[in-house]
C-alpha cells in the first residue's frame, strides 16, 4: 500500500504544480490605482509662489501672441487629459503579500511549484527592472499622455508634473518608469524651481529608488534644502532629521531646530485651524511587523515579550479579535450593562485602524447611556442604580462635544452648554474642560477667561492633558512661567501635543528654564510628527499594504522614514528583509520572481534602515543590525560590530535574543573574547528576561557546561563555568547583635533532648526565652544609650572642674605677686584662744555671743 502512495504521490504533485500554475502565471499588472493624495488636476501642481510669479511676470512682458497661444492650448490639453483619466478605472489587481504555506503538504505544493517554474516556466524577465512591465494601454489612456505630452513639450508645469507622478506612483493605471520619472521631475526643477520636484529628486538620490540613479547623499542634501528653502514642509522634515542625526552631513542642533520649528509651527496653525480644541490627530504611524509579533515573531521580540507580552489567562482579551471584542460589548449592552453601552460609544467616537470611525452610532449610545439618567426634560430620575450618574455625565461630555464641535450633527451651541452643565453637577472633567473652552473663546457664553480658568483648573486637578495645557497657557499669558512649565510638563505626559510646542518654544528661547537647543530640537520634532496629515505618506502606505500592494507600500514607508519617522524606517527595513532569500537555493533569480520588484530584497538598504531604526532606540532593530554585521548581509560581514549591536540592546535589559547571541559568541569567541563563564552569565540573563526562552537556554546551557567540564578537565585556556562568589555585605552594629541572637536561638532550637530536658517541673521554658529574646535588643541599645549619656555627662563635669582648677591656680599667682610686691601689716598672733584681758574671753567662755 505504502509503495503504491509513493508511486502515486509524484504524479499527483505535478499536477497540483500544473494547475497551480495555470492559476498564477499570468502577466504581471502591478497596482496603479489612483489614490487621491496623488491625483494633480491642471493647475493643481505644487509650484512654488515665488517662481510662479516670476514666471508670470515673464510671459506677460515678452510673450508674443504665438507663445500665448501655445500656452492657451497647452492649458486646454491638460484640462482635456485630467478629464479622460479621471474616467478611467483603476485596476483591481494587486501583488500578493508576503506569504509562506504552512504544513508539509503546502510547503511541499510551494517549492514544488517554484521548480516546476524553474524547469518549465523559465522565461526572461527582468527582475530588477527600472520599469514595470510593459503593458498595452487602453485608447483613452494613450490618448491623453499624448496630450500631456504636447502639453509638457510647450513647458507646461502641470503637465510635466502629472507625467512625473504618473510615472512614479503609477496614477491613473499607467505602468511605472522610474527613470521617466526622474527625467520629468529633473526637467520641471530646471525650469522653474518646483520644490515638490526637487523633493522627489532628493528622495530619488537618497534611496537610488528603481536604478534610476545612483545613490548619492551630497546630492540628496542638495535638493532636500532647495526645496526646505522653497517651504516643501516634506524636505523640512528630511533635512532637519538629516542635521539631527548626522546623515550625510555633521550634526547641527541650531540647524535641526531651525527646520523642525517650521514644521512645528505649521502643524500647530493646522492643528489650532480645525473646531474647538483643535483637529482631532489620527495617529497612522504604526509598525507593521508587531502585528506578526515583532521582527523575531510573537515571543521572541521586544515587542511581544517581558512586560509587552500578552498575557495569556482565560480572564484576558489580549488574543480577541476585535469583532468578538464589539460583539461581546454589544451583547453585554443589549442586556443593559452601560458600561459596555458607553465603551461602544467611545470605541465608534475614536475610531481605530481596525475600526473606521462612526459618529451616528457613537451619539446613540451615549444618547442611550444619558436616558438612563436624565428624563427629556433635564431633569434626574429617581432610583438611579449606583455610578450611573458618572457614566452619564461622561456621555454628556461627549455628546456636548459632538454639538461643540459639529461631530456628526450640525453645530449647536446652545445644546453643547445644556449637556456640558449637566456633566458639571456631577464633576465630568470633559465638560469642565469644554466649558472652559467656551468662557474662553466667547462661544454662546460672554468670553471671560477668569471663569475659563476656574473650569480648566477643576479638569486640570483631573489630570485632564488638555485642560492642563489651557491652564499653562493662561498663566504664561500672566507672567507666570514657572507654574505653567509645571501645568506643559504635566500635560506632556499625555502626549498632548500644544504642550509639547510650548516647552519646545521654552526650551529654544530659554525662559524659565535654562536654554537647550536638544531639548528644543526633540519636542519640535514631537510637534512635527504628531501631525501626519499635513507631510507624511503613512495613510497611502497601511493602504497599499493592507492591500497587498508592496512596491506601493515600500515607496510610502521610504517616504515617510526619510523624514525621520521610526515607524516608517523599521517597516521599510522589514519589508526587505522579509523579501531577503533565506538560502543559496532560494537567492536564485527564477524562484524570486513571484516578486518582481525593484527594491525588496536590498540587504544594504534594509541595513541602512535597522540603523536609523536602531539610533531611535529601536532594540529589536539593534538587534537586526547585528544579525546583518554577522552574516555580511549589505556589508562585509564583522563579527565585532555584531557584538557590539548586541551589547547595545542588551543593556537596556529588555531583549532576550540580544543576550542569548552575546553568550553564544562569548562562548564560541566569536567577534569577542571566548569566556565560558560570560558565556553562562549572558544565558541566565536571557532566561530571566524572558521566561519563554527556557528551552533554548537550557539547552545551550547543557552544551556549554559539558564544553566547560572539558576544558577544565584539560587544562584549557579558556575560562570555564565557576561559582559567583556570595557578595560581601557590610553589616551595621543592629544587623550584627541580630545575627547572634537568631544564631544562639537557631543553637538552642537545634539542641537535642538529651542535651536539655524540659521537664514539667523545670521552670525554665521555651516561652522564657522567646520572651527574653524579643527584648534583648532594645535592652541592650537602652543600655548604651544610657551609658554613653552617663559618659557625656562626666566628661562634662570633668572639663568644668579642669577649667574650675585652672582659674584659681591663676588668680592664686596673681594674689602671690601682689602681695611680694606690696606687704600687708601682719597682726600679732594671740594663739588659738582669747588671752587672758581680751574683752573677747567672756564671751568665748560664756559659750559666744548669742547662747
Amino acid at each position: 500500500m505504502k509503495q503504491r502512495l509513493w508511486r502515486i504521490l509524484p504524479p499527483l504533485l505535478l499536477t497540483l504544480c500544473i494547475l497551480f500554475t495555470a492559476a498564477l502565471a499570468r502577466d504581471y499588472a502591478p497596482n496603479n490605482a489612483v489614490r487621491d493624495s496623488r491625483i494633480r488636476d491642471a493647475g493643481q501642481a505644487p509650484i512654488d509662489e515665488a517662481y510662479a510669479a516670476a514666471q508670470a511676470a515673464h510671459k506677460g512682458s515678452g510673450t508674443t501672441q504665438d507663445e500665448a497661444e501655445r500656452s492657451t492650448n497647452s492649458d486646454a490639453a491638460v484640462a482635456e487629459a485630467v478629464t479622460i483619466l479621471t474616467r478611467l478605472e483603476p485596476s483591481g489587481k494587486r501583488q500578493a503579500r508576503f506569504s509562506r504555506p504552512s504544513g508539509i503538504i503546502g510547503t511541499g505544493t510551494y517549492y514544488a511549484y517554484k521548480l516546476f517554474s524553474l524547469l518549465f516556466l523559465n522565461v526572461p524577465k527582468d527582475v530588477v527592472s527600472l520599469k514595470s512591465k510593459q503593458q498595452k494601454l487602453s485608447r483613452p489612456m494613450l490618448k491623453a499622455v499624448k496630450l500631456l505630452e504636447t502639453a509638457a513639450n510647450d513647458n507646461n508645469t502641470d503637465a510635466m508634473f502629472m507625467l512625473a507622478e504618473m510615472n512614479f506612483y503609477g496614477n491613473y493605471t499607467y505602468p511605472r518608469d522610474y527613470v521617466e520619472a526622474f527625467r520629468r521631475y529633473n526637467d520641471l526643477a530646471m525650469l522653474d524651481g518646483n520644490s515638490s520636484a526637487q523633493h522627489m529628486i532628493g528622495f530619488m538620490y537618497s534611496t537610488g529608488i528603481g536604478g534610476a540613479v545612483k545613490h548619492d547623499q551630497a546630492k540628496a542634501m542638495l535638493y532636500h534644502t532647495f526645496a526646505a528653502e522653497a517651504g516643501d514642509i516634506r524636505s523640512e522634515m528630511t533635512i532637519a532629521f538629516r542635521h539631527h542625526s548626522a546623515i550625510a552631513t555633521p550634526r547641527n542642533c541650531e540647524e535641526a531646530v531651525h527646520y523642525y520649528k517650521k514644521v512645528a509651527d505649521k502643524a500647530i496653525r493646522f492643528y489650532r485651524s480645525g473646531p474647538p480644541g483643535g483637529h482631532s490627530l489620527v495617529k497612522n504611524s504604526y509598525r507593521i511587523a508587531d502585528e506578526e509579533g515583532g521582527v523575531y515573531g510573537e515571543g521572541a521580540s521586544v515587542s511581544s515579550s517581558g512586560a509587552l507580552a500578552k498575557q495569556r489567562n482565560p480572564a484576558s482579551d489580549a488574543h480577541a479579535a476585535l469583532d468578538d471584542v464589539l460583539e461581546y460589548l454589544d451583547l453585554m449592552s443589549r442586556k443593559g450593562e452601560q458600561k459596555a453601552t458607553f465603551s461602544l460609544g467611545r470605541l465608534h467616537y475614536e475610531g481605530s485602524r481596525a475600526l473606521k470611525k462612526d459618529l451616528r452610532v457613537a451619539k446613540e449610545h451615549f444618547m442611550q447611556v444619558a436616558r438612563q439618567y436624565w428624563t427629556a426634560s433635564g431633569k434626574v430620575k429617581n432610583d438611579v442604580p449606583p455610578g450611573t450618574e458618572k457614566l452619564a455625565s461622561k456621555a454628556a461630555g461627549y455628546i456636548g462635544r459632538m454639538f461643540l464641535r459639529g461631530e456628526g450633527m450640525e453645530q449647536n451651541l446652545e445644546k453643547a452648554k445644556i449637556w456640558f452643565k449637566r456633566g458639571i453637577a456631577n464633576g465630568d472633567s470633559l465638560c469642565q474642560y469644554s466649558m472652559g473652552l467656551m468662557y474662553l473663546h466667547g462661544l454662546a457664553v460672554p468670553r471671560d477667561p477668569v471663569k475659563a480658568a476656574l473650569y480648566f483648573g477643576a479638569a486640570a486637578d483631573q489630570d485632564l492633558a488638555a485642560a492642563q495645557t489651557q491652564l499653562g497657557m493662561l498663566f504664561l499669558d500672566q507672567g507666570d512661567v514657572q507654574t505653567a512649565i509645571r501645568y506643559f510638563d504635566l500635560a506632556a505626559r499625555n502626549q498632548q501635543i500644544e504642550a509639547y510646542y510650548y516647552l519646545a518654544e521654552l526650551s529654544n528661547q530659554g525662559v524659565g528654564r535654562d536654554k537647550s537647543c536638544t531639548m528644543a530640537a526633540i519636542y519640535y520634532k514631537l510637534v512635527a510628527e504628531r501631525v501626519e496629515t499635513i507631510h507624511s505618506s503613512f495613510e497611502e502606505a497601511n493602504a497599499a499594504y493592507e492591500d497587498g500592494d508592496l512596491d506601493t507600500a515600500l515607496v510610502d514607508y521610504m517616504m515617510a522614514a526619510e523624514q525621520g519617522f521610526e515607524n516608517a524606517q523599521a517597516n521599510v527595513a522589514y519589508l526587505l528583509d522579509q523579501a531577503r532569500p533565506r538560502s543559496a537555493f532560494l537567492s536564485l533569480s527564477v524562484l524570486s520572481l513571484a516578486n518582481p520588484v525593484s527594491l525588496l530584497g536590498d540587504a544594504t538598504l534594509a541595513l541602512v534602515y535597522w540603523t536609523r531604526s536602531a539610533k531611535q532606540s529601536n532594540i529589536d532593530s539593534m538587534v537586526k543590525m547585528g544579525d546583518y554585521y554577522y552574516e555580511g548581509l549589505g556589508i562585509t560581514a564583522d563579527p565585532e560590530k555584531a557584538a557590539a549591536s548586541y551589547q547595545a540592546a542588551a543593556e537596556t535589559m529588555q531583549s532576550a535574543q540580544a543576550m542569548w547571541n552575546l553568550g553564544w559568541m562569548h562562548e564560541n569567541g566569536i567577534g569577542m573574547e571566548q569566556d565560558f563563564h560570560l558565556a553562562k552569565r549572558f544565558y541566565d540573563q536571557a532566561l530571566e528576561t524572558n521566561r519563554e526562552a527556557y528551552l533554548p537556554v537550557k539547552l545551550a546551557l547543557l552544551k556549554l557546561r559539558s564544553r566547560s567540564y572539558w576544558n577544565t578537565l584539560t587544562h584549557g585556556k579558556v575560562n570555564s563555568i565557576r561559582e559567583e562568589p556570595a557578595p560581601k555585605k557590610e553589616r551595621s552594629l543592629s544587623e550584627w547583635i541580630t545575627n547572634v541572637i537568631e544564631a544562639d536561638a537557631a543553637w538552642y532550637n537545634d539542641v537535642e533532648d538529651d542535651d536539655w530536658d524540659t521537664h514539667p517541673e523545670n521552670p525554665v521554658q521555651d516561652d522564657f526565652y522567646d520572651d527574653f529574646d524579643e527584648g534583648l535588643i532594645e535592652s541592650l541599645v537602652i543600655i548604651g544609650l544610657a551609658a554613653a549619656l552617663a559618659f557625656l555627662v562626666y566628661y562634662r563635669q570633668q572639663r568644668q572642674v579642669n577649667h574650675r582648677r585652672a582659674a584659681e591656680e591663676q588668680n592664686q599667682a596673681a594674689a602671690g605677686e601682689d602681695a611680694a610686691a606690696q606687704p600687708a601689716e601682719q597682726q600679732p598672733d594671740g594663739g588659738f584662744f582669747p588671752q587672758p584681758g581680751d574683752p573677747a574671753l567672756n564671751d568665748w567662755v560664756a559659750g559666744g555671743i548669742g547662747h
